[in-house]
């Protein structure tokens, strides 16, 4: 109950903020609203001129009067063309400017929110959601919601010229409308069917084109084709289906509304011979209710535009609700290399255990601690908690005595030098990801990182050097050169301290001596280092060891110290289970 009113309460949140930002073009949806009155306005010039012509011009035979007619409609017409034009144009910027102040917000939002693992499918289809409100606010549709109060206008003005017409059109409105909201009801289904389809599809797609080399390997492309062309599949009948329904209902909408015309047509022809009406008003009855029932026609027809566009709406609520904006924060001076740790529990997103509990620990200027310990000990979360990606559910970790949610979070990774168990590379050159994707990198300090890296020598090597151009999966780099120049990243723009996540998992002998001595060389210089490890080789230049065991930390102190009581406890361990084995 409370995760909902939580949830609840976020999505509130969220619709605040995206109602705030839609808020600052209400100048412009005013001047929408004025234009639109106009053309709805002008939109009579048809009928008023069929009504003349047929009523005046035919009866008194007046070329004058039709001259003079036609050109005021000709004037009018071009009014009306002139400023259905401009709230159009209005419209289309109105749509541009809410997605360029929602651009950045939503982009950090997702960013924060893959990062945490928190709301992974918001998380995935944000700018898609973002894109598809503002194609719904620059689309037809939204057009025909300003023009939608002018219907009951255009029906009162069909009354004047006889009950009977107006009859009808009020009739003909009511089922359109009975119409539109059926066919409300029965696409929201299979719209969301088509829509998550889609999305699993596309995501299905990536990770395949993303595993490439793996799926040829083993042998694997025949199933794994098969595996993404059964979503494939199952997302074009999705699609087909709610096609099929939003056509049917379109056509359905069309058919009708043109039977509506004639029958008026039938209706107005029968009060004429009854002489209870003009042929004129005849004719403009049946022009002034294809008018009114426009804008219900084309919200039938443009309901897919409309109901993306909703659905974007609440999934970006949930999302910004979710994600809340930070605020901003006091800067603080460069930190010492000095990092402490008090009572630190730490629950990964989505869940309820906690993978690191109750971990104290103090690490001074120019010490390196290596954190060893079997699989599933926390040594990752650990990581993360250092690097601000995940925040402590109890305790803090400081950094000189402010804790870690006290800087900003760009500011905070140019203090951290994080190197993840996976190390992934963006779409650039290699200058540009060791430049951490700079708009401005300065290749002096590119290189200084590579050095450090031990990465330069074989940044070299390559056909481009620091130029070549490298994607997601390392593109030409092998295993072990992506980690070096993963290194080289983390080790850019002088960090206060490192956080090193299995460095040495595909890197040669080469490579490890190349982390030693980047650790020895941010210890010689007052940094701090932590290296979560398996392997013996890479806690080589640490002089501090901690060792977690279920998320517990068991011991921490000097290298030596450390691993004399691992062994002293593992030999009573042994002793233990010797005694309860000879009881046995």
């Amino acid at each position: 109950m409370m995760n909902k009113e939580a949830t609840s309460a976020e999505t509130r949140a969220g619709r605040s903020e995206l109602l705030g930002v839609r808020k600052k073009s209400r100048a412009l949806y005013w001047f929408v609203a004025i234009f639109s009155s106009f053309v709805n306005a002008l939109m009579l010039t048809g009928p008023l001129y069929m009504l003349n012509v047929y009523d005046r011009v035919l009866g008194s035979r007046s070329y004058e009067t039709l001259i003079a007619l036609s050109v005021l409609v000709g004037f009018m017409y071009l009014m009306m063309g002139i400023l259905d034009y401009a709230r159009g144009r209005i419209m289309s910027r109105v749509g541009a400017q809410f997605q360029t102040d929602l651009d950045e917000r939503v982009f950090n939002a997702v960013m924060r929110a893959r990062a945490t693992g928190r709301v992974p499918t918001e998380a995935a289809t944000g700018q898609n959601d973002l894109q598809s409100v503002q194609r719904a606010v620059t689309s037809p549709v939204a057009m025909a919601i300003f023009d939608l109060p002018w219907t009951l206008i255009f029906v009162l003005g069909i009354f004047i010229f006889h009950p009977y017409l107006g009859y009808l059109a009020i009739g003909g409105g009511i089922i359109l409308v009975i119409i539109a909201i059926i066919n409300q009801l029965s696409s929201r289904r299979p719209l969301a069917e088509a829509n998550e389809a889609t999305f699993h599809a596309e995501a299905m797609g990536e990770q395949l084109r993303s595993g490439a080399d793996m799926i040829q390997a083993l042998g694997m492309r025949s199933s794994a084709f098969q595996r993404w062309i059964d979503l494939r599949n199952k997302s074009l009948r999705a699609g087909i289906k709610a096609g099929d329904l939003g056509g049917g209902f379109g056509s359905l909408t069309k058919t009708f509304r043109l039977f509506l015309q004639s029958a008026m047509l039938g209706v107005g022809a029968y009060l004429v011979l009854q002489g209870e009406l003009t042929p004129g008003a005849m004719i403009a009855g049946s022009i002034l209710m294809g008018r009114a029932l426009a804008p219900i026609e084309l919200l039938v027809n443009q309901w897919p535009v409309l109901n993306r566009g909703r659905s974007g709406w609440a999934s970006l609520s949930r999302l910004l609700g979710a994600v809340p904006q930070q605020k901003h924060r006091t800067e603080l001076p460069r930190p010492r290399s000095l990092i402490v740790a008090d009572q630190v529990t730490v629950l990964p997103p989505s869940e309820t255990k906690a993978s690191l509990r109750m971990v104290s620990f103090k690490l001074n200027p120019g010490e390196a601690v290596g954190v060893i310990g079997p699989s599933g000990a926390g040594k990752s979360t650990l990581a993360r908690a250092l690097a601000g990606l995940w925040v402590p559910a109890g305790g803090t970790i400081r950094l000189d005595g402010a804790s870690l949610d006290q800087y900003e979070p760009d500011v905070l990774g140019g203090y951290v030098g994080y190197l993840p168990q996976t190390v992934t590379l963006l779409s650039g050159s290699i200058r540009d990801n060791i430049a951490r994707m700079s708009p401005n990198p300065d290749d002096a300090a590119v290189i200084k990182a590579a050095k450090r890296a031990a990465a330069h020598e074989m940044i070299l090597r390559l056909p481009d050097g620091y130029d070549t151009i490298v994607d997601e999966t390392g593109g030409r780099l092998s295993g072990g050169q992506v980690q070096r120049v993963g290194l080289a990243r983390a080790m850019y723009g002088d960090p206060v301290y490192l956080v090193l996540d299995e460095p040495n998992s595909n890197l040669d002998n080469e490579g490890s001596v190349a982390v030693n001595n980047a650790i020895k060389t941010m210890r010689e210089e007052g940094r701090c280092v932590f290296v979560m490890a398996h392997r013996p080789a890479a806690i080589e230049q640490c002089d501090k060891l901690m060792y977690l065991d279920g998320g517990v930390l068991k011991a921490f102190g000097p290298t030596e110290e450390v691993k004399s009581q691992i062994l002293a406890n593992r030999a009573q361990i042994d002793r233990s289970k010797g005694q309860g084995g000879g009881v046995t």
